[in-house]
């Protein structure tokens, strides 16, 4: 009996799963599922989808005010002063920098591309073979280029395309501020966002897709369909994606109410915590001083790409996952990508130099960490050093190219140290009332006497107002009770 009530205990979940799947596919064949997968099916869910999220976005207001005028005034006289130092700080973000040094590169190539195509370079390169081998020079060094920038680009358009997908109040908030004009809200916004950063994804894919076929195959042996094809949905999508940008309702006017932006503005001036800044604020330690903290100083030089966008979200300054990718692909991906190139360009002293090229922006990747400590510095109000050519911007970015692990570290124990919120240092809170009481008293050693009064006062009002209570005959005991514990307080803290 035994066996036969385990032989059937062991089989009752077989039959249990045995039935439930029998009775799932019963109920697919008697169920209309099949109207499902007609091609209007995919309309109706997309409507819906869309529906979803509009309801969701119409009661997140854009906090920013979207009323912002165009800086610049339109006058007959140009200040060029004015004009002069708006560049000046526009060419101080190093991805601007690169911006320029790409167009120059992109525009030289190019031009010698078409030059070749048009054929007014005959006479200097008479042979067809040469020729057809500095057409595929030129086309090697266009695929690193505009692989490089889709490699760049594609972190920030990963990182949209999720908070599209999530779709939470802030993460509309933030999307607004990068796709809607002004910032301010728009009618059937997820959708016109969702159009142009599926555009743009189309841009970066084609683009993989074009690198793989200049890498794989010769000039000789290169599918030409494919290639146009690619060619063109590569120029097609960006373009394409600039103008619904700008002539969709995500790039019109926009007139809000300004009542219900004040009151909730309101709301949250009213909700902040009443904490006190900490107006003056030093670094944590100096360069060199990983040491001090071996935890910080390791997860700086063995993870340094992952603890960097960790200590940049913490601070404020953006999503941790495009931080990261970000920077490493600053620091590695010229350096494969200008390899891989160079290896299949067949010119030798041409084919030197692009490598050499690759590996120069790869060590410039670090400038991007110095470019974040300056606007840490800034923000904070943080001390900066004169080393390098005794500028603190310089050398910002001088620490980072040339001791960028003691960089990190510092950045690190220096955000450990306080609490940030909305841009700024707050000390750390501790943990009971009693810690929070001394953080306000001022040090023993450097007022004895403030101490001591303020006790004395305490312990006379203290008694004042118990001694209501108590019998005048019991007066004296009452107070040398009371007294004790005060004596004994200040005669710690002398």
């Amino acid at each position: 009996m035994t066996e036969e009530m385990e032989i059937h205990i062991q089989s009752e979940p077989l039959r249990s799963y045995r039935n439930g799947l029998l009775n799932f596919f019963k109920a697919c064949h008697c169920r209309d599922w099949r109207r499902k997968l007609v091609p209007g099916s995919a309309s109706t869910v997309l409507r819906q989808t869309v529906d979803e999220r509009e309801e969701i976005s119409l009661p997140v207001s854009s906090l920013d005010d979207p009323r912002r005028s165009f800086p610049v005034n339109f006058i007959k006289k140009i200040d060029f002063d004015s004009l002069i130092q708006l560049c000046g700080e526009w060419i101080k973000h190093p991805m601007n920098i690169a911006l320029i040094l790409w167009s120059m590169c992109v525009a030289v190539s190019s031009s010698m591309q078409g030059l070749l195509l048009l054929g007014l370079l005959d006479e200097e390169l008479p042979e067809k073979s040469s020729r057809n081998r500095w057409m595929e020079i030129n086309n090697q060094v266009l695929n690193a280029l505009f692989t490089l920038m889709s490699l760049y680009q594609h972190p920030s358009l990963f990182h949209h395309l999720v908070l599209l997908c999530r779709w939470r109040s802030q993460d509309i908030v933030d999307l607004r501020k990068i796709y809607c004009k002004n910032g301010a809200r728009r009618s059937w916004e997820w959708a016109h966002m969702m159009v142009v950063v599926l555009l743009l994804h189309i841009t970066c894919f084609s683009q993989y897709i074009l690198c793989g076929l200049y890498w794989g195959y010769t000039i000789a042996t290169r599918p030409e369909f494919s290639e146009n094809f690619f060619n063109a949905a590569g120029f097609v999508a960006p373009v394409f994606a600039g103008a619904y940008a700008m002539y969709s309702p995500l790039g019109r006017e926009y007139h809000f109410n300004s009542k219900e932006e004040e009151c909730e503005s309101e709301d949250l001036d009213l909700n902040k915590h009443d904490r006190v800044s900490v107006s003056q604020p030093e670094w944590k330690g100096g360069l060199f001083d990983c040491f001090h903290d071996s935890s910080v100083g390791s997860l700086s030089f063995f993870c340094s790409f992952c603890v960097y966008g960790w200590n940049l979200e913490r601070l404020g300054f953006g999503n941790m996952y495009v931080h990261s990718a970000m920077f490493f692909l600053l620091c590695f991906a010229p350096l494969w990508i200008f390899g891989v190139s160079a290896f299949h360009i067949s010119d030798g002293v041409i084919s030197k130099g692009v490598a050499i090229a690759g590996f120069a922006l790869s060590l410039c990747g670090l400038l991007y960490g110095g470019f974040w400590r300056l606007r840490m510095r800034r923000r904070f109000n943080l001390a900066g050093g004169k080393l390098c050519c005794g500028s603190e911007t310089a050398t910002d970015y001088f620490q980072w190219l040339f001791c960028c692990a003691c960089s990190l570290a510092q950045e690190i124990r220096t955000g450990n140290f306080y609490d940030v919120e909305d841009g700024r240092f707050y000390m750390k809170s501790l943990g009971g009332e009693e810690d929070r009481n001394l953080l306000g008293c001022p040090v023993p050693r450097e007022n004895r006497g403030g101490v001591i009064l303020e006790m004395e006062q305490a312990s006379m009002s203290s008694i004042t107002s118990k001694g209501s209570a108590v019998e005048q005959d019991n007066c004296g005991e009452v107070s040398a009770e009371m007294w004790k514990p005060h004596f004994q307080q200040m005669t710690e803290v002398v």
